[in-house]
């Protein structure tokens, strides 16, 4: 058995980096309501749709896109959250 110690360390450390990238990355979910919140709902959902954008990229480029493209998968998500909060700001006044 030929054991080739550096390939089988970066086997080892490209497992960890995706399993890390995707124990972070949340998918953004949909959790406005379109009929109290017409426009929040509709970001969010252009949010979503970036999102997968963001996921296609990664696949087609076999995930080797330095890191931007998870980044931008969690920024992505924030940016779903705080949608939702300004429709629940909205709702109290």
């Amino acid at each position: 058995m030929n054991f080739n110690a550096p390939r089988f360390a970066k086997l080892g450390l490209a497992a960890l980096v995706l399993a890390a990238g995707l124990a972070q990355a949340q998918e953004p979910v949909q959790n406005v309501s379109p009929y109290l919140h017409g426009n929040l709902a509709a970001a969010q959902q252009l949010v979503r749709s970036a999102y997968d954008r963001v996921s296609a990229a990664q696949a087609a480029n076999d995930d080797q896109l330095g890191g931007h493209a998870a980044r931008a998968k969690q920024l992505l998500d924030q940016a779903s959250e705080e949608i939702k909060q300004a429709a629940l700001a909205a709702n109290r006044r």
